[in-house]
């Protein structure tokens, strides 16, 4: 079969997938790195209820006393606020309400009870009327964004502390602010800025791990990270960064970077960085970077004079990482993998997140048109995307410091990271969307990689599996099924931070925990009351984990790269560079 067949079954079967989202209103499941269709659409779109609106309306109307015991409810609590006698408190660690006005200043207090008891109140409204799994998502997404924007600390004349700052400054807080917003909606991502764009340089003072780029295409770039130990282990480790992202969010600082702590303790590590693709590359889809990572695994090879490397794959580099093994399988190649690790990485997409609630059918057909049309997904439309999915932390706080109180962001190098967009091409967009939509890394054979039908069960080396219990993009416990379909000894490791803190988790942190159990069961829920919580980092038990499985101690390599592989330049190479 070629590749153009396959191309065109693939979008046949998103764009027939689309009649029936529309005739059903089912709802696609998808995980969250996996594009959501809004990316290629007016970004007002992902707050339209659509039909879920109608089955909210319709569920409230079926249950009209739970409607109206909620609105006497609100009432009441409204009547205690106007007298003074509401108990009503936003939780403590909440940062917005920390003014010491919001609990003693009369006005304010009331202000703020009164948000909080009317938020509570449209939030129940969704467990009233007792909706669907896709319908309650969604509907709970919408209200969230709703009653997050309508809190009195956006607003410049209900905050008590951007009232001081504009008495200190006569107003000059407002003029800065409104400076920076016209200059962050001038262009996409449309949200607040995060972090100034020339707070870091990558190269200088972030991915500033020492190694040489050894080995280039036109897909990728291939880094050999420099030994820090007088022995290191025989077998290389080989990461297959994300495909959506810049790759050193595991090499961000000093301190900070997985890529340091590995060779720190003796292994020798390659990474790759994938180019950041445009026009010309818009038929690079699942095939095309599944054979790069062939490419960088015999690269990795040749250069450490081994037969064999372990691999770790995080995110969307470890879905098609995971369909290469299961090619490696298919044509008995699977030895050449010493072992595997996948970190924040869905596989089985069924109800995989918020976002798989926000994606139908209909959009998902629309957007890899649209993505086909230009040749490309721009990542900074998913950057604002991924903001409005915790518009607290990432739109509504940078709201008020940016362009209320007038500050610049602090400069934080995960939000520098995450800042740094990538774009997709528009086959690689057709074709995570054709798994997603049919769901299709979960049944032996729906789909294929390098002309291998992919079957996940037959991946039977040792795996290690890490996601993050406060992911907010990849729900641990979609990440957690991964240890039930493969088909060898898998770790599940359950660390206690989000999507990207799961992974910049370096040891020496007080607070750090992670959990894990000797025993994978079916269901996560059965995990986790198994599941014994281990203080510190799971770096360190990670370490140990791979230096079980990545040989002897061996001799530190005299140079970089070897006579195949002379190096080309140093890190961080030039790929992470385009914009």
């Amino acid at each position: 079969m070629t590749a153009t067949t396959n191309e065109s079954q693939a979008q046949e079967r998103i764009d027939a997938a689309e009649d029936v989202g529309h005739d059903t209103g089912d709802e696609l499941s998808m995980p969250l790195d996996l594009l959501l269709a809004d990316a290629a659409s007016s970004p007002l779109r992902r707050f339209l209820p659509g039909m879920s609106g109608v089955r909210f309306a319709a569920g409230l109307a079926r249950h009209p006393r739970r409607v109206v015991r909620r609105t006497a409810g609100l009432g009441v609590e409204l009547a205690k606020v106007g007298l003074g006698r509401s108990e009503v408190e936003p939780h403590a660690k909440n940062r917005r309400f920390s003014d010491e006005a919001w609990a003693g200043n009369p006005l304010f207090k009331r202000t703020l009870q009164g948000y909080l008891a009317w938020g509570e109140a449209m939030r129940g409204l969704v467990d009233d009327a007792d909706l669907g799994w896709g319908d309650d998502q969604r509907m709970t997404f919408i209200l969230d964004n709703l009653v997050e924007a309508s809190a009195p600390s956006n607003n410049p004349f209900l905050n008590p502390k951007v009232i001081k700052r504009i008495l200190d400054t006569g107003g000059g807080n407002l003029v800065e602010g409104g400076k920076r917003l016209v200059r962050d909606f001038a262009t996409a991502p449309r949200v607040p800025s995060m972090v100034e764009p020339d707070a870091f340089e990558v190269g200088e003072d972030i991915a500033i791990t020492p190694g040489e780029v050894v080995f280039r295409t036109d897909v990728f770039e291939l880094i050999q990270y420099a030994p820090q130990t007088g022995k290191v282990r025989e077998v290389p480790l080989l990461i297959v960064p994300p495909t959506i992202n810049k790759y050193y969010v595991i090499d961000l600082a000093e301190g900070r970077s997985l890529v340091e702590h590995l060779v720190q303790q003796g292994q020798q590590v390659f990474c790759i960085s994938w180019r950041n693709p445009d026009a010309r590359h818009a038929d690079w889809g699942l095939d095309t970077y599944g054979q790069a990572i062939l490419e960088a695994m015999q690269a990795a090879q040749d250069v450490s004079e081994q037969d064999k490397v372990a691999m770790l794959g995080i995110c969307s580099g470890g879905m098609i990482a995971s369909m290469v093994l299961a090619h490696l399988a298919a044509i008995g190649e699977l030895d050449r993998v010493a072992a595997y690790s996948l970190a924040v990485t869905v596989l089985d997409q069924e109800q995989a997140g918020l976002p798989s609630a926000l994606l139908s059918h209909k959009s998902a057909a629309a957007s890899t048109r649209a993505s086909r049309e230009k040749g490309y997904l721009d990542g900074r439309a998913l950057a604002e995307i991924f903001a409005w999915l915790r518009p607290n932390d990432l739109i509504w706080n940078y709201w008020v410091n940016n362009y209320l109180m007038g500050h610049a962001p602090k400069a934080f190098d995960i939000l520098y990271w995450n800042a740094d967009s990538v774009r997709m091409t528009a086959a690689m967009h057709r074709d995570f969307m054709d798994l997603a939509i049919r769901n299709a890394l979960t049944e032996a054979g729906a789909s294929e990689m390098l002309g291998s039908k992919v079957d996940l069960a037959k991946i039977d080396v040792d795996s290690y599996v890490v996601a993050g219990i406060a992911d907010h993009l990849c729900k641990w416990e979609s990440c957690y099924r991964t240890t039930q379909l493969f088909g060898g000894d898998s770790r599940f490791v359950l660390s206690t931070s989000g999507h990207i803190a799961a992974m910049v988790n370096p040891p020496g942190n007080e607070k750090a925990s992670f959990q894990t159990a000797s025993e994978n069961p079916p269901e996560a829920s059965g995990w986790l009351e198994k599941a014994s919580k281990v203080k510190g980092s799971w770096w360190e038990d990670y370490v140990g984990w791979l230096a079980e499985r990545t040989g002897d101690e061996r001799d530190k390599p005299e140079r970089l790269g070897s006579e195949g592989y002379e190096p080309l330049c140093a890190a961080p190479g030039t790929y992470v560079h385009d914009r």
